[in-house]
């Protein structure tokens, strides 16, 4: 008689994962990589750009230390492509967004610093970056850089490095953030190389290159890991409110809805199985996971996207408190989405602007409605300088997703010509369409190219798929997102209460509920009678006074403007025009005003978002009865 038994693949004493199942998925992975893919390859450009050489060589070398010894750092990398008139002030607003105050230990701005020593300000390098294709984006995280000190020897240690790797002189600035609870580091990089050409950095590179480069000087400044800084790593990760890396261990094990943990086959797989019991345990008491059984837990639906959710709320509140540092962050901080709650807008005063994706310039607002609710708004992308500061008044909406006129107008020239696109199809469809119009078509054409929504052959002529128009649209809501941002007011309710000129508490849309604004309006028509403004026992504002106090500010801004400048006013009546160059915005109580400028004259004329990409340079403007028109040098731009 002989005993049955069940045979089980694996190293002797292996209680972890059955071997046949571990046998089975390195199976698939060598099968992966021996398969081709059917199909045209997308262009990767993987065998060019420099870095290609030295990342194979890196991958290829042989390690002096085990993988799990190596100091862990972290490398973002974003390639910001410079759009026609808009690359100078998209760089113009990242540089001061990372020198913003608050990002020093002592909660002082960002220190700008090259290899050469402290920069005062980035000036120059915003000058010599002029008229480049792209800039280079990087964020720099050691998990230890706490232990380096100042972190300004390593960067320059890693510039070095890659500068020795590509094979070029780089022009480079960086400032150190201690703002959070990880030091890092930002660099820019000029597109140039050391020759004035276009510097172009293999995608290998970039990817796998640059933070083995990074791990390696760490590692030789700091020594290898040891078990226990490896053990207190790993530990640290059970209670955070955010994804973290035995996150990511328990969603490798997952299978469907559910994980289970079994028992480690050494004292390093046991020690790792308790802490993802104990991770297991703390998703329980964050509500994204129960028990199911011994070792066993059910796993919330998109569990790991409310952690990601809750570690980006977690990065705003450490935002608020170094920019309020004597007031405690309102913890019940809310998200605010259309439609949810049961509110489809919100109004009421910016409390600060935070990112969401620091390399992307994407951007959060913490808003505070009229009763004392805060709520979080992801804006999405947004022009350089177009952000609402702190204070302003703003009304947030659901945007509707709607095609682009360029992108309606592509589409219609592919669905007349059998689905291609080029510049002679649309000389053919529109010989009217001038050659900047045309321009901002290939503009166009080239960022949903990168977006893989379309092709371009080897002629020059673009391929336009049927399900153009719905992919252009979600293209454009992944980038600027679904919420539409109406600034009410650039002026903060505390400055308009005693501002001598019309504001929007004067105005019939600022008679709306909530306490701080009933406050508000109080004190307004307190300080309006205090002035003599407004006659006794009278409650609101009427179209006299308002025209009064609209002519009172601009003159007094008019006047202010002649004794800096020595330049004198025009206004601008319809039939009139001005053309000067797009100086800087002004925020009156009556709104955002552009002020644009000749070396004798200047005109103040209302902003708009889609000038802001042009500010510097020379524009046309046009007084007509539906208001002010403009156009950028003798031809009209994009805008049509």
């Amino acid at each position: 008689m002989t005993d049955e038994f069940e045979p089980r693949l694996g190293r002797i004493g292996d209680r972890a994962r059955r071997g046949d199942q571990r046998f089975a998925k390195q199976l698939k992975k060598a099968a992966a990589r021996l398969g081709r893919r059917s199909g045209k390859a997308r262009f990767s450009g993987a065998g060019i750009g420099r870095g290609g050489a030295s990342a194979r060589s890196i991958e290829m070398r042989t390690q002096r230390l085990p993988r799990f010894r190596m100091r862990r750092v972290i490398v973002k990398t974003h390639v910001s492509r410079s759009p026609r008139g808009g690359g100078a002030g998209a760089l113009k607003a990242h540089l001061g967004y990372i020198q913003r105050d608050g990002v020093e230990r002592d909660g002082s701005g960002g220190q700008i610093y090259t290899r050469d020593g402290v920069a005062p300000d980035a000036n120059a390098f915003v000058e010599r970056c002029e008229g480049d294709r792209h800039q280079f984006r990087l964020i720099v995280s050691a998990e230890d850089a706490g232990q380096l000190g100042d972190l300004k020897d390593t960067t320059r240690a890693l510039l070095a490095q890659m500068e020795f790797d590509l094979g070029t002189r780089l022009d480079w600035l960086a400032v150190d953030h201690h703002n959070t609870g990880h030091p890092h580091t930002h660099i820019v990089i000029r597109g140039k190389d050391g020759d004035g050409k276009d510097l172009i950095i293999s995608p290998e590179y970039i990817k796998q290159g640059l933070a083995s480069r990074a791990q390696d000087i760490v590692t030789e400044r700091l020594g290898p890991r040891r078990d226990l800084e490896i053990a207190q790593a790993r530990q640290s990760e059970v209670t955070v409110e955010r994804f973290t890396g035995l996150d990511r261990s328990i969603l490798e094990k997952a299978l469907g809805a559910g994980v289970h943990i079994n028992e480690g086959h050494d004292p390093r797989g046991r020690f790792e199985e308790a802490l993802l019991r104990a991770r297991l345990r703390h998703l329980e008491v964050l509500g994204l996971a129960k028990p199911a059984g011994m070792n066993a837990w059910a796993l919330k639906p998109d569990w790991e996207t409310t952690l990601k959710a809750l570690g980006q709320r977690g990065d705003i509140l450490k935002a608020l408190a170094a920019k309020n540092r004597d007031s405690v962050p309102d913890q019940n901080l809310r998200r605010f989405e259309p439609g949810t709650r049961g509110r489809e807008s919100l109004l009421g005063s910016v409390v600060a602007s935070v990112p969401e994706d620091e390399l992307r310039d994407r951007r959060s607002l913490v808003v505070e409605d009229f009763h004392g609710t805060r709520w979080i708004v992801d804006i999405g992308l947004r022009e350089p300088g177009t952000i609402p500061p702190d204070g302003a008044v703003v009304e947030i909406t659901s945007r509707s997703p709607r095609l682009r006129e360029i992108d309606a107008s592509i589409l219609s020239i592919a669905e007349r010509s059998g689905g291609l696109y080029s510049g002679a199809l649309h000389i053919e469809a529109d010989p009217a369409a001038t050659p900047a119009w045309r321009q901002g078509h290939l503009r166009r054409l080239e960022a949903l190219r990168h977006a893989g929504i379309l092709e371009r052959a080897a002629d020059g002529v673009w391929h336009v798929p049927k399900d153009f128009a719905r992919s252009a649209v979600d293209y454009d809501v992944a980038r600027t997102g679904r919420i539409d941002v109406q600034v009410q007011s650039w002026l903060p309710l505390t400055q308009q209460t005693r501002h001598a000129g019309l504001t929007w508490l004067d105005t019939d849309a600022g008679n709306k509920p909530g306490d701080q604004l009933v406050a508000a309006r109080q004190a307004r028509l307190a300080f309006l009678e205090e002035r003599g403004w407004l006659e006794d026992e009278v409650v609101e504002t009427d179209q006299t006074l308002r025209k009064r106090l609209r002519v009172v500010e601009w003159q007094r801004t008019v006047s202010m403007l002649f004794a800096s400048t020595g330049r004198s006013g025009v206004d601008l009546f319809p039939g009139d025009s001005f053309e000067g160059r797009f100086e800087k915005a002004i925020d009156l109580g009556q709104g955002r005003f552009a002020v644009v400028g000749n070396a004798k004259e200047f005109a103040l004329v209302p902003w708009r978002v889609e000038m802001e990409r042009h500010r510097g340079r020379e524009m046309t403007f046009k007084r007509t009865a539906a208001g002010v028109s403009w156009t950028i040098g003798i031809e009209r731009g994009i805008e049509r």
